[in-house]
């Protein structure tokens, strides 16, 4: 193999390992939606004194999608409902029958164990300036990211419809707490609430004791003696606080499931009003390691609608089609939530493609599959051994063992390329003017010798699948989140925060490069910088990521070692 295709090949490796395979896709243009008719009950009697003038329902009023910032009723002041389950807290609100605070007790903020990132501390001493907050590492996760003077998520709006139905009206609730680690039964909590267009809106929220799903039930009912429109859309509402670095590696922002393919968009690029749509399985708001998402009764007639405001908050809503209400009747709306973890195997058992939510996508056919295989290989091996890291290494052998063959080819093809270079020399002086000819004499020696000029290559390229999946695997998995190998190293997804195994990689892989048999003097100067460029790539990669490589090269150390022997 000549210069070029080895610096062809080098170069390729290292764009192909610092470039990033993770791009949003843009929406699909809502289409026209044919509305199909809701489930509708006829209405008890009720008590029309508290509606004034109800033949005004029917009449449609303009409503933007915005949310707009409304003042709390002074007469009736919110209040908090808890719930507590085995796997989260969550406090309701009566304003808005609303999700004020979703905290997950299985899961902190931050690593509690992990120990400081030093690279902030040596530029503070440095170079003086404020040392970044080391955040809350015992404080539970927090899903609800709102402002004061903001709705709270799962509020519901009619747009186009019922504009006295605001996103901060204030219902009454059945109860003031619920909960279920105790009585492992599924519990109601009940809002209601009577408006001044003559419609009576209960939502009715379900709770299940053992996972996050939560099923909501909203109901409409027509008070009126005229027929009533609704166009229902469950809004979840998120802050995004402009001073906060946003996490690197993941698409923060809405995210839906649309005709089998997932769309995801960053709340920072976010700057209309759009939407994706109809035929939305699921949709809402996520972070790269947990979600919010609404599941519609009718994915064929859902949109999904996002928007962001002048103070940064992110609108993202599930809009039905448009329907109406007869009098004295009612409409009943079924939505299934997930407010939770992205557990790969959680997701899967939902049996609503939920899974896809994980960005194990790549641009690359086969790699996402070959992430989740991955994942799936490693809770296995953690089931036995009990340390993410020592199933990385266990993984890391099992890979070795497979690719044994093709490594003992590709060290065998670089010792036959030594011992004929000075004859391909000759052939290079001999044909210095006929480039045709020389690659046909070339080809001739390479066949003479029985050497495939692409051996020593073909066990590195065949890798960068194994590489690429695994840094996917790495970075998403919520399983490896937070989880410890050992001493320093307290969370296999995270860098290194002392450098040390990046540090110890490079210098494995400078004694491999050393032990490489080379066909060029110069080629082999310029590839001892390889190890050099690639531990500044690896200092911010997964330590999880950084074990498999340095594991691999070791590996590739010793059958180096073996093959030298073997051919001595």
């Amino acid at each position: 193999m000549d210069k070029r295709t080895i610096l062809a090949v080098v170069l390729s490796l290292a764009v192909l390992f610092t470039y990033q395979i993770f791009f949003a896709k843009p929406p699909v243009p809502p289409r026209e939606q044919s509305p199909k008719g809701q489930t509708q009950q006829p209405v008890a009697p009720a008590d029309h004194a508290s509606v004034a003038q109800p033949a005004k329902a029917a009449v449609a009023q303009p409503l933007s999608t915005r949310p707009a910032k409304k003042v709390l009723r002074k007469e009736e002041p919110p209040k908090d409902i808890t719930v507590e389950t085995a796997n989260y807290t969550a406090i309701f609100s009566t304003r808005g029958a609303a999700l004020k605070s979703f905290r997950l007790k299985k899961y902190n903020e931050e690593c509690a164990k992990c120990a400081q990132d030093i690279w902030p501390a040596i530029k503070q001493f440095a170079f003086g300036g404020k040392q970044p907050a080391q955040g809350r590492r015992n404080a539970p996760v927090e899903l609800v990211a709102v402002k004061n003077d903001t709705p709270y998520p799962l509020a519901l709006t009619f747009p186009d419809s019922l504009t006295d139905v605001a996103a901060d009206s204030i219902y009454e609730a059945d109860k003031m707490q619920l909960n279920l680690t105790a009585d492992k039964q599924a519990q109601r909590l009940t809002f209601t609430r009577v408006f001044e267009s003559g419609v009576k809106i209960e939502k009715i929220f379900t709770f299940n004791p053992d996972d996050y799903s939560i099923n909501l039930e909203v109901r409409v009912h027509n008070l009126t003696n005229a027929p009533v429109t609704q166009i229902p859309s469950l809004n979840w509402y998120e802050y995004i606080d402009p001073q906060k670095e946003p996490e690197r590696y993941s698409s923060i922002g809405p995210v839906a499931y649309v005709s089998n393919v997932i769309k995801r968009k960053k709340a920072q690029e976010i700057s209309a009003e759009s939407s994706v749509g109809p035929d939305v399985s699921w949709g809402g708001y996520e972070r790269k390691y947990f979600m919010a998402v609404v599941i519609p009764p009718d994915p064929s007639l859902a949109t999904l609608g996002m928007s962001k405001d002048a103070d940064n908050v992110v609108t993202v809503s599930i809009k039905e089609a448009k329907s109406e209400i007869a009098p004295g009747q009612s409409a009943s709306i079924n939505y299934h939530l997930f407010i939770g973890p992205k557990d790969y195997t959680l997701l899967k058992k939902m049996g609503l493609s939920l899974q896809e939510a994980i960005e194990f996508e790549s641009r690359i056919p086969g790699l996402k599959w070959l992430s989740i295989g991955l994942l799936l290989f490693m809770k296995l091996m953690y089931q036995y051994v009990g340390n993410y890291g020592i199933a990385i290494i266990v993984l890391t052998i099992l890979i070795k063992v497979v690719f044994w063959p093709l490594g003992n080819l590709s060290y065998k093809s670089m010792k036959e390329m030594q011992k004929i270079q000075p004859k391909i020399n000759e052939l290079r002086e001999k044909y210095k003017n006929d480039q045709a000819k020389l690659g046909q004499e070339t080809m001739a020696l390479y066949k003479e010798h029985k050497i495939n000029p692409l051996g020593g290559c073909l066990p590195i390229l065949i890798q960068i699948p194994v590489f690429i999946g695994l840094y996917n695997t790495l970075l998403y998995a919520i399983e490896l989140r937070h989880s410890p190998f050992f001493g320093w190293i307290q969370d296999l997804s995270a860098k290194d925060p002392y450098y040390i195994t990046p540090i110890i990689m490079g210098a494995s892989q400078f004694i491999q490069q050393k032990m490489t048999p080379s066909t060029d003097p110069n080629m082999a100067k310029m590839m001892l910088l390889m190890p050099i460029i690639f531990t500044f790539i690896f200092l911010n990669f997964p330590s999880g990521l950084v074990l498999y490589w340095l594991i691999n090269n070791l590996l590739s150390i010793g059958q180096q070692i073996y093959i030298n022997k073997k051919f001595n």
